[in-house]
């Protein structure tokens, strides 16, 4: 695949994705413009039906709501560019967002550093979630789709156990975390207008460029995705298989634990005990798919779920329903999907032209 057509046909995926948002809002009786209005209101703060001043707290949450489907979808990405499908990713996020929270309530540190530790500690528990799925697979050849899917259940109801017996906990939340150990900033806030962006947005940044130089520009990166290419030729040629599959998927968990780690530490400021999961691991997937698991698209892919996720309670209030925007996401992941018959007809419609334009030459 050309990489002209690997940008083209997600981007034509999203577009007929939303047209089929706005015929499904016409056919409801509504203005279409109603939808694109909540869509670039949740996106900048612009109210196109009521021009006044622009409001940074949308733009503000938008970037809020986008940073964990980011740090889920480089988690599934990573994984998938190796041979392997990280669906474990919602019990990583819960496990890193578990040891953010002990870290940050039990143990004692100075400003900054205290914030740093409960980091490094998330991402190491997401790391050690995704080692069972990964060591089983290459001791026992059981697969990962298995073992992580159900180690998403353990997760909830692990990380809820051990929530509740925190000291000053209740049934739902933990007590807050100290000063010391958020990622909260008061520079953001006042220029979003008191959204809750945070320093996590830094973690993002970082996350995204850390994953495009391993998968992209190291020669451990290059045995990662051979390994996950052609196992048999990558032994052959002298890698060690076993590690780089371990290894790979928790780099992945890595991702997915920063992910529960920053929402801790940054969007709430306590630790939450879950009656369900959030499907923060199983968005990730979406996002990675229609991102092509290449760190850039992956970013933009998150930030497009992102936007769809805090427009709907906008859509609600105009009286849209906020299903919408889940079959808009719906239409544009099955359509990435089918991106090879996209590309198809991309590729057919030049030569019909071209066809067309000999045949009426020779008339």
């Amino acid at each position: 695949m050309k990489k002209r057509e690997k940008l083209t046909a997600p981007l034509i995926a999203v577009l007929l994705g939303l047209l089929v948002g706005m015929i499904i809002v016409i056919a409801s009786g509504k203005s279409p413009v109603l939808l694109i209005s909540a869509i670039i209101k949740s996106f900048c703060g612009f109210d196109i039906l009521n021009p006044g001043p622009i409001n940074p707290r949308y733009f503000g949450e938008f970037i809020v709501f986008s940073m964990p489907l980011i740090l889920t979808g480089l988690a599934v990405g990573f994984a998938y560019r190796t041979g392997l499908f990280n669906i474990g990713g919602e019990g990583q996020v819960m496990v890193g967002a578990l040891a953010a929270t002990v870290v940050g309530i039990l143990v004692p540190l100075p400003p900054v550093l205290h914030a740093i530790v409960c980091l490094i500690a998330g991402g190491a528990a997401g790391a050690l979630w995704a080692f069972l799925p990964g060591f089983l697979k290459v001791k026992r050849n059981i697969s990962e789709v298995v073992t992580a899917i159900m180690m998403n259940y353990a997760a909830l109801y692990f990380c809820n156990y051990i929530l509740k017996a925190l000291p000053g906990s209740t049934q739902t939340r933990t007590v807050d975390l100290p000063a010391s150990a958020l990622i909260k900033s008061d520079f953001l806030k006042q220029i979003t207008n008191n959204s809750r962006l945070h320093w996590g947005i830094l973690v993002v940044f970082l996350a995204v460029i850390v994953y495009h130089i391993i998968i992209e520009k190291t020669t451990f990166g290059y045995s990662l995705r051979a390994t996950g290419f052609n196992a048999e030729g990558a032994r052959y040629a002298g890698m060690k298989v076993e590690r780089n599959v371990v290894y790979a998927m928790m780099i992945s968990g890595v991702m997915a634990g920063l992910a529960g780690a920053i929402m801790v530490l940054g969007t709430f400021g306590y630790g939450r005990v879950l009656n369900t999961a959030e499907n923060y691991g199983f968005d990730g997937i979406a996002v990675a798919l229609v991102g092509g698991c290449n760190a850039i698209g992956i970013f933009f892919a998150g930030l497009l779920f992102g936007l769809l996720k805090v427009a709907q309670p906008l859509m609600q209030s105009m009286q849209i329903p906020k299903d919408i925007a889940t079959i808009i996401s719906s239409t544009i992941i099955m359509l990435v999907a089918m991106q090879n018959g996209i590309i198809y007809i991309m590729n057919r419609l030049p030569k019909k032209k071209e066809n067309a334009e000999k045949g009426s030459e020779q008339a």
